[in-house]
């Protein structure tokens, strides 16, 4: 029996299309609620950008990929980059005129490179962001994840630079950058199930991406959007509609959990 879900935003929740969220998807999110199912954000967004679907009744939130888990406003999990780092990344990227994202429980930039068509792209593409956000005015602040907006070839310099660093790619043009190996959305899902006193096998997962792949992977039923990539389709326990089809309502009602 299902008794809590997990589900990706980007592409699952939201429109792959328009990054919008749609009245039926929105209905199936409080119906859920409604009859008891725990409801979870797990995403690669920054907390900041979570706090939006708060309106849904969704109050556990898993964000950076696993580097912060709060349910409420109760931190559960979180994942610092020690202060060495986040200095020197930050002075390695300057150094390269590469763009870079904080997040903290906020979001911002260092500032570089932001009229570069590629980066508003991309963060209009995996956060919706449409406008420029703040540049970071501290790095004393405690940074869970940085995002580096990089293609492979130009990424190749950082992960030489930084080899202990863990670069964790989900769009063509940015990856999470984290210090601790052990952040993943399994991980983060599992101590969400620790914390609740469920098993996986009470979970389910929706995803689209490569970031996703451990987390359907380890619930009970994985569901791949049908908007998804193909390494993601093959482990998934079934392959439902696009998210602009209503993918996650047909799946739903599928395995009659609405």
């Amino acid at each position: 029996m299902i008794r809590i879900v997990f589900f990706d935003v980007d592409g699952t929740l939201l429109s792959e299309t328009d990054r919008s969220l749609s009245p039926a998807t929105a209905d199936s999110i409080r119906e859920l609620i409604r009859k008891g199912i725990r409801v979870v954000l797990v995403t690669g967004r920054p907390y900041s950008l979570c706090e939006e679907f708060s309106n849904l009744g969704i109050d556990i939130i898993i964000s950076a990929n696993g580097a912060l888990i709060k349910i409420g406003n109760e931190v559960i999990h979180k994942s610092v980059l020690s202060r060495q780092t986040v200095q020197e990344f930050s002075e390695f990227a300057e150094l390269n005129d590469h763009s870079i994202s904080y997040f903290t429980e906020s979001f911002a930039i260092n500032g570089l490179r932001a009229t570069d068509i590629r980066v508003l792209d991309a963060l209009r593409e995996t956060l919706g962001v449409t406008d420029s956000p703040l540049k970071m005015d501290s790095l004393e602040q405690e940074v869970v994840c940085i995002c580096l907006y990089a293609d492979e070839p130009e990424t190749e310099k950082f992960q030489s630079r930084f080899p202990s660093l863990r670069f964790v790619r989900f769009h063509p043009y940015v990856s999470n950058v984290l210090e601790e190996n052990e952040v993943s959305k399994s991980l983060a899902a599992a101590r969400v199930l620790d914390y609740l006193h469920l098993t996986r096998e009470e979970a389910m997962a929706f995803g689209d991406g490569e970031n996703d792949i451990d987390l359907l992977a380890y619930v009970g039923l994985g569901i791949a959007m049908g908007n998804g990539g193909e390494r993601l389709k093959q482990i998934a326990d079934y392959v439902t509609l696009c998210a602009s089809e209503e993918g996650v309502t047909h799946a739903l009602k599928k395995f009659k959990l609405i």
